[in-house]
C-alpha cells in the first residue's frame, strides 16, 4: 500500500458518511460538485485529459474542456450513486429504464451463459444491479485497487445487490465457472491491454485491446452482448441499451476470426462514447501502449 492510500481510504470513508445522510438527490449532486474540485485541482492529469479529448475526438480545445470537466462532473456523482446503492436498490427501477431485455432472453436460451460488452461509461454498477434485481444471474470481473480495503468495499457493495464479484482483472477460470452456469459475465473492455493485446481502432486510433474474453466466447459458442448504461438528459435517470448478441463475419461464429470481434467490440464502444462523450473516463490513457498517451 502506497503512502497516500490511508488518505485516500479515510477521505472516502468520511464521504460515504456523509452521503448516507444527505438526501439522495442533494447527495448525487454533492458528487457532481466534488468531482469538478477532483478535475480543478488535479491540473496535470486534468490536461492529459483535455489534449487527449481533442487528439482524439477531433475537437477544439474549448469543446475537450467542456467534455472532460463534464467527466469528472459524471463519475463523481457515478461514485456517489455506487455509495448509495444499497439504499436506493429496493427503488432502482425509478432511476433505470431497460431496453432490449429480449436480448438477454435469446442469449441465455443457447444455454452456455453471456459475455455482456461494457466499459467505463455512463453508470454500469447501476445497470448490473438493476438486472440482478430482476432475476439476471449477474457477475462481475473486478479490478483490484492499489488499496485492498477499497477492493474489498467494492466487492461488498455489488454482492449486497446481487452482483457475484469474479476473481481480479481477467481471471478466465473464475469466468468459465459462472458461465458454465449459464450465467451472465460482464466485461469492462476499454482498458489498455498493452503487450497482451490485439491492436484495433478505438474511436479510431489504434489501441492494445483485450481478447481473451472473445476466444472464450468462440471456443464455448458464448453470446457476446453489447450493453451500455448513459444518465439521461435530466442528469437524474438513466437508460440501459442491451442489443443483440454480435455475429461474426459472414455469418461465422463470432471470435472465430478474432481481429474482426475485437474490431467490432472497439467499435460498439467506439459509438457509445460518441454519443455521450462527458459520459466516459478520459482520465484514464487508453491508447498508452501506441500513442505514448499518458
Amino acid at each position: 500500500m502506497s503512502s497516500g492510500q490511508p488518505v485516500i481510504w479515510r477521505s472516502l470513508r468520511c464521504f460515504t458518511l456523509i452521503c448516507g445522510v444527505l438526501g439522495h438527490d442533494a447527495a448525487v449532486k454533492l458528487g457532481g460538485v466534488a468531482g469538478k474540485l477532483v478535475g480543478f485541482f488535479s491540473f496535470s492529469r486534468t490536461a492529459r485529459a483535455r489534449s487527449r479529448a481533442a487528439r482524439i475526438l477531433g475537437v477544439t480545445d474549448e469543446r475537450a474542456r467542456e467534455i472532460v470537466s463534464g467527466a469528472y462532473e459524471h463519475f463523481g456523482k457515478a461514485l456517489v450513486e455506487f455509495i448509495r446503492l444499497p439504499k436506493i436498490y429496493g427503488n432502482i427501477d425509478e432511476f433505470v429504464a431497460v431496453r432490449g431485455g429480449e436480448n438477454i432472453r435469446k442469449a441465455l436460451s443457447v444455454g452456455h451463459g453471456a459475455i455482456f460488452l461494457s466499459a467505463h461509461i455512463g453508470c454500469w454498477e447501476y445497470g448490473a444491479a438493476v438486472l440482478a434485481k430482476h432475476g439476471v444471474p449477474m457477475n462481475a470481473l473486478g479490478t483490484e485497487q492499489r488499496d485492498e480495503r477499497i477492493t474489498k468495499a467494492i466487492a461488498d457493495t455489488r454482492a449486497g445487490v446481487g452482483v457475484k464479484p469474479v476473481g481480479k482483472g481477467m481471471d478466465l477460470r473464475a469466468a468459465l465457472t459462472c458461465l458454465k452456469k449459464n450465467e451472465v459475465l460482464a466485461v469492462l473492455l476499454d482498458q489498455d491491454a498493452k503487450d497482451g493485446g490485439i491492436l484495433s481502432p478505438f474511436l479510431g486510433h489504434l489501441a492494445s485491446t483485450p481478447f481473451g474474453m472473445i476466444k472464450i466466447a468462440h471456443k464455448y459458442g458464448i453470446p457476446v452482448v453489447p450493453v451500455h448504461i448513459t444518465r439521461d438528459e435530466d442528469g437524474r435517470r438513466m437508460t440501459m441499451i442491451i442489443e443483440a448478441p454480435l455475429e461474426g463475419r459472414d455469418g461465422r461464429p463470432f471470435g472465430e476470426d478474432i481481429k474482426y470481434a475485437v474490431d467490432k467490440c472497439n467499435e460498439r464502444i467506439s459509438e457509445w462514447i460518441r454519443e455521450k462523450p462527458e459520459q466516459w473516463m478520459w482520465m484514464y490513457p487508453r491508447w498508452e501502449s501506441t500513442l505514448n498517451d499518458r
